[in-house]
């Protein structure tokens, strides 16, 4: 018997927003995981907040948020929104009941920038790697290092010379007109109804430039749109581009990230990120722990402050000049941390496909560090399912 294609539309639900979300669905251990995470966290969100005044976005469930715009690749606050006005799981996910109200857009990005700073997403990566559950997972004596660059908000064209300092005599704003400068008089005959309409005289939005025998660089240019944004290309042969440079820590025993830090873009920023970053993961660490890198990471000073921190330098030697000797090379983990230092080029893989990291929507290295730092958390998140599980 063929059924009938009519809608009758009901005046309630009976069914909970839990049991809608299938038993075996991933975000069912990473919301535990998260929820968990975020408990551990209620002093420092409480600090943050006074007794008075209008009531803000909890914080929890702005974090819910922001995570599941990383995880599911939404490109926009406002489509973030969108989906959580319709979408059931999002709803689940974030905390908001099937009837709550769901926040305007730029209501939650005001409140974002005010939690969501770098030291916070810092908490919440270390509080999700402190988890009962994740923790016996990582590894306390083996990590790797690197850096990916993230292109920044900022076009070519806004890449324009330095604003010199005008000369003393010039005339600034507020200074009357110079002597020898004469009021303009108005015109005694008034322009004809057939003359043509006059045109703006500003520039197009979308000018077009040419660069060509043009010499620039970060000493003499800056960009109007996002000054932070330097001039850097990746290896000799490639074009230059305004971005920034991402590092991540990662532990070599289930490829985890443990700490991330986004820097100005320059020749020395990942090796002196490495160091922060093991200063930071294990600060006054008296046990010998091992750091794998690329050849970028193979200089003496760098070498020789990582044996000073009582940290072995697994750093893949250069064809000449190499700070690496056979003190290191002879040893077989040596070896098994150039193999397990690959790794970590799926976090940045992960980052820009899925966590929108290739070319990031925000303006100024705090704003985009917190944001790489939260999306090494979600990328960490989105691999403890399979983890937990194995």
């Amino acid at each position: 018997m063929r059924g009938t294609d009519e809608t009758s539309g009901s005046l309630f639900s009976y069914v909970d927003l839990e049991e809608r979300i299938p038993p075996r669905h991933p975000l069912r251990k990473i919301r535990q995981v998260v929820n968990d995470a975020l408990a551990s966290l209620d002093a420092e969100f409480e600090a943050l907040y006074t007794d008075f005044g209008r009531p803000s976005i909890p914080p929890e469930r702005l974090i819910r948020a922001s995570l599941l715009q990383i995880l599911f690749s939404i490109r926009s606050e406002r489509q973030l929104m969108e989906q959580l006005n319709y979408n059931l799981m999002f709803r689940w996910f974030v905390g908001l009941g099937i009837d709550d109200q769901v926040w305007v857009p730029t209501v939650f990005t005001k409140n974002r920038d005010r939690l969501l700073t770098t030291e916070m997403s810092r908490k919440v990566m270390a509080a999700i790697l402190a988890h009962r559950e994740v923790a016996p997972l990582l590894s306390d004596e083996h990590f790797s290092v690197d850096g990916t660059l993230v292109k920044a908000w900022a076009s070519m064209k806004s890449f324009q010379p330095k604003a010199e300092a005008s000369p003393p005599d010039d005339d600034g704003p507020g200074d009357p007109p110079a002597p020898d400068t004469t009021p303009e008089t108005e015109p005694s005959d008034s322009p004809a109804e057939t003359d043509p309409m006059p045109r703006n005289s500003h520039r197009r939005r979308n000018a077009e430039v040419d660069f060509k025998g043009e010499k620039r660089s970060n000493a003499t240019h800056v960009s109007a749109t996002d000054p932070d944004a330097r001039l850097y290309k990746k290896s000799p042969g490639t074009g230059a581009m305004l971005c920034f440079i991402g590092h991540a820590l990662m532990e070599n025993r289930s490829g985890l990230v443990v700490q991330g830090d986004l820097t100005q873009a320059d020749g020395h920023a990942e090796r002196k990120a490495a160091l922060d970053m093991i200063h930071r993961h294990s600060p006054g660490s008296t046990r010998q722990l091992t750091l794998a890198a690329d050849k970028g990471y193979d200089a003496s000073g760098f070498v020789s402050d990582l044996r000073q921190a009582c940290v072995t330098p697994h750093v893949a030697q250069k064809s000449r000049y190499s700070a690496i000797d056979g003190r290191t090379t002879r040893h077989e983990g040596y070896a098994l941390s150039q193999k397990h230092r690959k790794r970590i080029e799926e976090p940045f893989g992960w980052a820009k496909t899925v966590g929108g990291m290739a070319q990031t929507l925000y303006r100024g290295v705090e704003r985009v560090r917190s944001r790489f730092i939260l999306t090494m958390a979600a990328n960490n998140l989105a691999r403890l399912p399979r983890l937990l599980t194995a």
